[in-house]
């Protein structure tokens, strides 16, 4: 009779532990590139990091038990040898354009459009001809990034060479030397502007923007060939926060566009290749 009990004992005890392991050990960890990138990524060594890549994986773990998005801090540069030798699992916010043609990857399209522009200071006498033509100015440019007006082209050299570029780690420091006269023109997103001016109201009306835009950004997600989630499986996860309102609550804000649900075409599979 003891022994029944111990028996029924052990089981009972077995019988509410599986029920709490059960969907720990059924997350699957995916890994998700930080990359500093403001409004997106701002302290990506952070354990805590802020911006809207933050934002956008707690909504996708909020939403299915499947998987477990884990931020993981590279940096911009890095971020291919990571993917590459599989510490990361996905880059968010990329385009197949910058640098990663000979890295094997999958790209799916996230439906969330930004764009980048050129920032001057505002002159008496100054219009939207100023930025016809870079030829004789200063940039403020962000050190390993890729623009479309130097055929994306992110050799240090080349940009300093050919365009007269100072190449820095900070947008808020890019926008500060134009405010400062220590540069002419800084490119800079739209999303990053909203964000600079809610956080220096100082500057309001000291910024002229271009309505000339260096590049349109369509961003992607790109998944490395064995990541724990398939391109599909992603695309699902993000077309239900789309169809919630969640994407449009985490973006909208910072005048990056959400469209509508994006097509089944939009997988790009073996990039590279």
């Amino acid at each position: 009779m003891g022994l029944f009990r111990r028996a029924v004992s052990k089981l009972s005890g077995m019988l509410l532990v599986l029920p709490l392991a059960g969907p720990l050990m059924a997350a699957q960890d995916v890994r998700v590139a930080s990359v500093y990138f403001p409004p997106y990524v701002f302290n990506p060594e952070h354990q805590q990091p802020a911006g809207l890549l933050d934002e956008l994986v707690a909504a996708l773990n909020q939403s299915q038990v499947e998987y477990r998005f884990v931020l993981v801090p590279t940096a911009v540069k890095r971020r291919f040898r990571d993917f590459e030798q599989q510490r990361i699992d996905l880059a968010v916010f990329e385009n197949p354009e910058w640098g990663w043609r000979n890295v094997p990857h999958d790209a799916v399209d996230m439906g969330l459009e930004d764009s980048e522009v050129f920032v001057g200071r505002v002159e008496e006498g100054r219009d939207q001809g100023y930025f016809d033509s870079l030829a004789g100015k200063r940039l403020a440019l962000y050190h390993g990034y890729h623009y479309a007006f130097a055929n994306f082209n992110a050799e240090p050299d080349y940009l300093s060479k050919s365009f007269n570029a100072t190449l820095t780690h900070s947008h808020d420091s890019n926008l500060l030397m134009v405010l400062h006269q220590r540069a002419d023109i800084a490119l800079v997103t739209r999303s990053f502007i909203s964000d600079f001016l809610e956080r220096n109201r100082q500057y309001a009306g000291q910024l002229l923007i271009s309505e000339r835009v260096d590049q349109r950004y369509r961003h992607h997600v790109l998944l490395r060939p064995g990541a724990p989630i398939k391109p599909e499986q992603f695309q699902a996860i993000l077309e239900a926060l789309r169809e919630n309102g969640q994407l449009q609550k985490i973006f909208g804000r910072y005048q990056i566009a959400v469209t509508p649900r994006v097509a089944d075409n939009s997988i790009t599979i073996d990039a590279a290749h």
